[in-house]
């Protein structure tokens, strides 16, 4: 049954979420209010601040040359590598002046509906904790480095800044419809693991891929995944990896496009003709495709991260 909930214009009041939308359960902790915010930032101490400067110094070993420029730039507009985990008092104002964008604490994953909402008046929710010396290599949830490292730089973009707010404003239609899950693989294929041309060359501007070393490198460079042109509709048909590289990444010809493709199309009549689940598998290329690089993909084949297979 598909849900008859319209979006509010203004995006200031919280939305419910109806009882027959499909989305994952989320137990709210008992101190928060409906927004889920955290009353304050976290209190991190010394050794909180050097993971988040080992982290940072080992993502700046493997970004320049790989990552948009738009990110580089964004990194040194708010000063992300002046030591320990950045405050977002401070974020928030030079993001505002930027962009009016601002970021604020949320203990864990929240649910879509509110999410949406955060990121439809220009807020961005950002994990309230950082991982521990165990986690450090790979965090199974979001936490501040990947959040503030990986998302917040590509903020003080006004385009994608515009996109973003675009995209949670979406979320309501996407609810309206049931199709959440198509809407959270084109978050997936851009927000997180996006790729984008410059010039001759592909860059990466997903913060899945920036906030972590192993996948800058294969992303841009390896054989093994493939690299298509971004197709709104075709991405939204697309399954994904979440605790693995991926087996296909779509790329932009510029933030513009991005938000041209997706601001400007159709919603409605797209939902109408979207099946509930996907009809694409994650490794799959498709007649449409307009490819830049067919991948091999050794890498999923020899059985990926569980296989310890290289990431070629």
């Amino acid at each position: 049954m598909t849900t008859n909930i319209e979006p509010s214009r203004d995006f200031i009041k919280l939305p419910e979420m109806p009882a027959d939308v499909f989305t994952a359960p989320l137990k709210k902790p008992a101190h928060l209010g409906d927004d889920w915010l955290e009353p304050e930032q976290a209190r991190y101490d010394a050794q909180d601040d050097l993971i988040w400067n080992e982290l940072f110094d080992r993502q700046m070993k493997v970004l320049p040359g790989r990552a948009a420029t738009a990110f580089m730039n964004g990194l040194e507009k708010l000063d992300l590598g002046k030591g320990g985990v950045p405050e977002f008092g401070r974020l928030s104002e030079e993001l505002g002046a930027l962009t009016g964008w601002s970021v604020v604490p949320v203990p864990m994953l929240i649910p879509d509906h509110v999410f949406f909402w955060h990121l439809a008046n220009r807020r961005f929710p950002a994990g309230n904790f950082i991982r521990t010396r165990e986690t450090f290599d790979y965090i199974q949830e979001p936490d501040v480095f990947h959040d503030v490292f990986g998302h917040v730089p590509m903020l003080t973009d006004p385009v994608y800044a515009d996109y973003m707010q675009e995209y949670g404003r979406a979320g309501w239609k996407a609810m309206r419809y049931n199709r959440l899950k198509a809407l959270g693989a084109l978050y997936w294929y851009t927000v997180e693991f996006g790729l984008m041309m410059e010039g001759a060359d592909v860059r990466a501007y997903g913060a899945g891929i920036l906030s972590g070393p192993t996948e800058v490198v294969y992303a841009v460079e390896a054989q093994s995944p493939n690299r298509i042109m971004l197709n709104v509709d075709r991405v939204m048909r697309t399954d994904y990896v979440i605790s693995d590289l991926q087996p296909t990444y779509f790329v932009i010809e510029s933030f513009e496009d991005l938000y041209r493709q997706t601001v400007e199309r159709d919603f409605d009549r797209l939902y109408k003709s979207l099946p509930p689940g996907f009809t694409y598998a994650n490794s799959a290329v498709i007649d449409v495709d307009n490819v830049i690089n067919r991948g091999t993909q050794e890498y999923l084949l020899r059985g990926g991260r569980g296989s310890g297979a290289a990431p070629v």
